[in-house]
């Protein structure tokens, strides 16, 4: 599973989430994610991510400036990047960063080049049980995604 070079201007947005990460604190993250042009128009069709789709999520921390029109927050730094592909077929039985319909990957900023996740049930399905009943994935934050 590789990280796309070019995923923030080939892919889609989909949406951004803001999370803040310590309980009654202001948003410290954004969790931006984009597909390809394709996968969107799959799932608007059949209402379901279709074999070999690629979700990219960007987590990036917030920077916050007073600028002349006042007190902002934006998307700042790389924290880390994920990669989800579809896998309807199950083709990696097995391998421990594929499985539930899906292969995962975790990239550090100082190494787009290497997946550290090594066994996706440690390191990636913990955040996704909310979603499970969506296939892992939160749809319901990607405007993008309804027919409009």
């Amino acid at each position: 599973i590789a990280l796309p070079e070019n995923f923030e201007t080939e892919f889609a947005h989909l949406g951004t989430i803001a999370v803040a990460t310590k309980k009654d604190q202001p948003v410290d993250e954004l969790h931006v994610t984009y597909t390809r042009p394709e996968d969107i128009e799959a799932f608007q069709k059949n209402g379901k991510f279709s074999d070999g789709a690629v979700l990219v999520k960007a987590v990036r921390k917030v920077q916050k400036e007073k600028l002349t029109t006042g007190q902002t927050s934006y998307a700042g730094d790389v924290d880390v990047w994920f990669v989800m592909i579809k896998d309807e077929k199950g083709r990696f039985e097995g391998n421990p960063i594929w499985g539930d319909g899906w292969g995962w990957a975790l990239y550090k900023p100082d190494d787009r080049g290497t997946n550290v996740a090594s066994d996706y049930k440690v390191d990636c399905l913990g955040c996704h049980v909310p979603a499970k009943a969506n296939d892992w994935v939160y749809t319901e934050a990607y405007p993008t995604l309804r027919k409009e």
